[in-house]
């Protein structure tokens, strides 16, 4: 390494001054040779400053070093960019095969955080931004200085980010404590993961035990000991911890040591007779202690003693008092907001698992309302839609055109699967519900198995297109995943689409006639038969439609109905039976209810489902007929 150092300052007497563009730097390079190729977190940081300080060369310098760019060649420090190497100092080509530098982890922290003054006013918007996440990481007062002299911005997001960091750092590290406050409360109410970071540690707190309060201390609060916040094994154990009481003696401990210290019908002087006192006891240890015979420990006397000797303290880290009280303040608002704020995420997704159950049952509440058919098949025209959609993905690679494939495709497999049931089975047990629900389900158990037969029972990939992942954040408390919004987006499509249906067109005139008079209807020449027929396959393709909404975001298996189907008959009947509107005020009732009870105990949906089914057999003894019940005819019917 002394050669390596010889050899630079020779080369820089040697080179012309005109080929010498930073003599600074340069003199910083040969004079420290060894610490840049061997660095230490601990003492770079000086180094670090000197060559940060010698301009723009040298900030190029730490950059490359900060990359992994940086080398030495001949004992000159050489940038390399690609295939090119360049002096760091002079900007000249060279030729000479470098040593690579390798920093660790730790330099290179300590040189990121020397780049952010420099980066904070560099004229490519992504260095500024790169600075801006290193301050986040952690600042100092110094780069509070340097931020404060680059926060006018052109690009008005990276503006607003200055700003809110040096409100940031101005709380940690300005001296000025009316600067301080200021900053808290031009944040107060602010929900943001950082600024609670920096609230945190003004609010924490660490215990003390003292027969007075220290002088300038800011006390957060006295605890008093034998409380709920201070048990009294805590407040021994504290005094312990400061030095103020001797580990205490358990009374095994204690009778274990005076039995083995008996003599001649005595302990330390104190007779055995006599030692059933506890005060004899302790008289007794005290004796043993300070002859040597038994380690120091605190008696319970003692103990005591300094209970009453001592008061206790929360005494705050942050010294300030008026900083705590406006970060107390703030606090309480954030958390107030952050209320708030868990409650509409809450009602979000409340409303994204209600859309969900809204169009699980809506082809369920078509066939139900109409046809009076327990269809417990129905689970499974909603695995159908989703395996239609996972073959068709096998086939088009798209994502988007895919979906856009699968949808109608999913709804034409599942109403034509519909009408081939009605066909063989459902009309046959016209007005047997028992019969239709046991042979319901067994065709349910046959399409599972025969799904298992073809697809396997390996869960099967669903990818939703590009634009449907990710999530809508609107901060750091409130979101909602895309796919949840798309789905809520078809759902009150199908629920536009089908008041379309009933309302303005014939089949809907048809149907509506069929489920208030089936009888009335035929004399009028309609065919209840082809209207049920119709029915049950607009239900099971509005099933099939639901199969692939779910598929884009639960696993594609055999049993991904099964899983909905529950939902689906509560959805029904407590909204109301043959009533659209009803389905959907059910749907809203169980989701928001469902969301509400997992709220409680996010960790166990098992008991949100039994809570579930108990509210609603509550519900369903006060209000048999659902929240929107039909009425007139349909109703007799």
């Amino acid at each position: 390494m002394t050669r390596l150092r010889l050899i630079a300052c020779a080369l820089a007497l040697l080179l012309p001054s005109s080929l010498l563009a930073n003599p600074a730097l340069d003199a910083v390079i040969a004079g420290n040779l060894d610490q840049i190729e061997q660095p230490s977190r601990r003492t770079v940081e000086p180094l670090v400053a000197q060559i940060a300080a010698t301009g723009p060369e040298g900030l190029a310098l730490l950059q490359a070093w900060a990359d992994r760019n940086l080398g030495l060649a001949d004992g000159r420090a050489v940038i390399v960019d690609g295939d090119g190497m360049t002096d760091a100092v002079t900007g000249a080509p060279v030729t000479a095969t470098p040593q690579m530098l390798r920093p660790n982890s730790g330099v290179r922290g300590v040189i990121e955080q020397a780049l952010v003054a420099g980066a904070l006013t560099d004229p490519d918007p992504r260095r500024r931004a790169a600075a801006l996440d290193s301050l986040a990481r952690g600042g100092d007062a110094e780069q509070l200085t340097a931020l404060r002299a680059a926060l006018d911005d052109p690009d008005p997001t990276l503006a607003a980010r200055k700003a809110r960091m040096e409100r940031l750092l101005t709380i940690q590290h300005d001296p000025d404590s009316a600067a301080r406050v200021a900053a808290i409360e031009q944040m107060a109410g602010d929900v943001g993961l950082d600024f609670r970071g920096v609230l945190n540690p003004l609010l924490a707190t660490q215990p003390l035990a003292a027969p007075e309060p220290p002088a300038g201390a800011n006390v957060a609060r006295e605890l008093t000991p034998g409380s709920d916040a201070l048990p009294r094994e805590a407040a021994l154990a504290q005094l312990v911890r400061q030095g103020l009481l001797q580990p205490p003696l358990s009374r095994a401990d204690q009778r274990a040591a005076l039995a083995a210290n008996i003599t001649d019908g005595a302990v330390g002087g104190v007779p055995v007779a006599t030692l059933s006192d506890p005060a004899a006891r302790d008289r007794a240890y005290e004796a043993l202690e300070a002859a040597g015979a038994v380690p120091p420990a605190a008696t319970e006397t003692e103990a005591q003693a300094a209970l009453e000797a001592n008061r206790f303290y929360d005494i705050h880290v942050e010294p300030d008092a008026a900083v705590t009280e406006a970060a107390k303040a703030a606090q309480i608002r954030a958390q107030v907001r952050l209320g708030a704020m868990r409650g509409i995420d809450l009602g979000l997704d409340a409303l994204s698992l209600a859309s969900i159950y809204f169009l699980a049952a809506i082809g369920l509440a078509v066939t139900f309302g109409v046809m009076r058919v327990i269809n417990m098949a129905h689970g499974e025209f909603i695995m159908m839609g989703a395996y239609t959609a996972y073959t068709v993905q096998t086939v088009i690679a798209d994502r988007t055109l895919s979906l856009v494939v699968a949808l109608p495709l999913a709804f034409a497999v599942t109403a034509l699967a519909g009408v081939v049931l009605y066909r063989l089975v459902i009309r046959h047990l016209a007005h047997r519900p028992l019969e239709t629900l046991l042979a319901t389900f067994g065709v349910s158990i046959a399409l599972q198995q025969l799904a298992k037969n073809i697809f396997g029972t390996q869960a099967r990939p669903l990818t939703a297109p590009a634009w449907l992942e990710g999530s809508i954040t609107i901060n750091d408390v409130i979101g909602i995943s895309s796919i949840r919004v798309a789905i809520f987006v078809l759902a009150l499509l199908f629920l536009a689409l089908f008041l379309f249906i009933m309302k303005r067109t014939r089949l809907g005139l048809e149907v509506r006639a069929v489920t208030q008079n089936p009888g009335m209807a035929a004399s009028m020449g309609i065919n209840p038969d082809r209207i049920a027929m119709m029915t049950f396959g607009l239900g099971s393709g509005i099933a099939g439609i639901a199969g692939v909404a779910i598929g884009l975001f639960a696993q594609v298996t055999s049993e991904i109905g099964q899983q909905y189907i529950v939902q689906s008959f509560m959805t029904v009947v407590v909204g109301g039976v043959g009533n659209i509107w009803g389905t959907l005020a059910g749907a809203t009732l169980i989701g928001g209810l469902s969301k509400v009870i997992e709220s409680f105990n996010p960790g166990n949906t098992l008991a949100a489902q039994t809570f579930m089914i108990l509210f609603i057999i509550i519900f369903i003894q006060f209000r048999p007929r659902g929240i929107i019940p039909q009425k007139g005819r349909a109703a007799e019917v």
